[in-house]
C-alpha cells in the first residue's frame, strides 16, 4: 500500500519517466527515489547559501571523502556539488603518482590541490590512500606508512592552523555490500572498466582493510580533525547524511 503522499510521488512526470524505461517496473522502488530527490533538492539548495557564504567571507574549505572500494565515494561527490557554483569549487580525484612525484615529499601533490580564498575542494579519495589501500597492496614500505602517520596530524594542524576548514568523512559499507556492488559492476559492460585490480582483490583483503582502518581511526581523528563516520550501504541516505554534516560544520547564515 502506498501513503497519499507516495502516490503524489509516482503521479509526477519524473516517475513516470523511471517506470516507463524499467524492464521491471517497481513502485516501492521509484517511490523512495523520488522522495530522495525532494530531499537531495532541497539540501542542495542550502549547499549553495553556505557555498556563497564561502566566497563571500573568502573561507577555505576542504571536504574529504574516503571508504572502502565501491562504498560509493564519486557518487557522494557528485551529489554534493551538482549543484555548486564551478568557478568558486573543485573536484580532486588523482591518479596515482607518477614516478617524479614519487620521489617527492608525499604531501606535495596534494598541497597542490588545496582550495584558494573563496573556493571548496572536494577530495574523491585523498593523502588518505597511504593509511589504508597503500600498506594493504603494498604500494609504499612499512617505512612510509610509519612517516605518514607520523605527520598527516601536523599536516593537517598546519592547514587548520592557516584557515582551512577541513571536514573527513569516511563511507561504511559491509562486506556483503561491497560483494553485490562489485558483481553488480562485473555484469555490466558499460562499468566493467571501473574494475581495476586493486578492486578485485578488495574482498580478499577485507580483514586487512579493517585492521588499517582502525588504527587510522585511531590515531588521525582529532579535536580539531575528526572523521566523519557515515553508514553508505543506503546510497541515498549516505548523500543526505554527507551534505547535512557538511552544512553543520560550516558556519554560514
Amino acid at each position: 500500500m502506498f501513503s497519499d503522499k507516495e502516490l503524489k510521488l509516482l503521479s509526477s512526470s519524473r516517475a513516470i519517466e523511471y517506470l516507463l524505461m524499467a524492464a521491471k517496473p517497481n513502485f516501492r522502488d521509484v517511490a523512495e527515489q523520488m522522495a530522495y530527490e525532494q530531499k537531495l533538492v532541497k539540501l542542495q539548495a542550502e549547499l549553495i547559501k553556505a557555498q556563497n557564504w564561502v566566497v563571500e567571507q573568502e573561507e577555505r574549505v576542504v571536504v574529504i571523502v574516503e571508504g572502502r572500494e565501491f562504498a560509493g565515494k564519486g557518487d557522494a561527490v557528485r551529489a554534493f556539488t551538482d549543484h555548486l557554483n564551478p568557478r568558486s569549487m573543485r573536484l580532486v580525484a588523482l591518479q596515482k603518482p607518477t614516478d617524479k612525484e614519487r620521489g617527492q615529499w608525499y604531501f606535495k601533490r596534494y598541497i597542490q590541490q588545496l582550495p584558494e580564498r573563496g573556493e571548496i575542494a572536494f577530495f574523491d579519495r585523498s593523502w588518505y590512500n597511504r593509511a589504508i589501500v597503500e600498506p594493504v597492496n603494498g604500494f609504499c614500505t612499512p617505512e612510509e606508512y610509519e612517516r605518514f602517520m607520523n605527520e598527516v596530524n601536523h599536516f593537517e594542524n598546519m592547514l587548520i592552523g592557516d584557515g582551512i576548514r577541513l571536514i573527513k568523512f569516511y563511507l561504511s559499507i559491509s562486506k556483503e555490500e561491497q560483494k553485490r556492488r562489485i558483481e553488480a559492476v562485473r555484469k555490466d559492460a558499460l562499468r566493467r572498466w571501473e574494475l581495476t585490480p586493486v578492486d578485485l582483490a578488495a574482498l580478499n583483503y577485507w580483514d586487512e582493510y579493517t585492521y588499517y582502518k582502525k588504527e587510522m581511526f585511531k590515531k588521525t581523528s582529532g579535536k580539531d580533525n575528526p572523521w566523519i563516520k557515515i553508514k553508505a550501504n543506503d546510497k541515498r541516505q549516505a548523500h543526505l547524511e554527507g551534505i547535512r554534516r557538511i552544512l553543520k560544520e560550516l558556519p554560514y547564515k
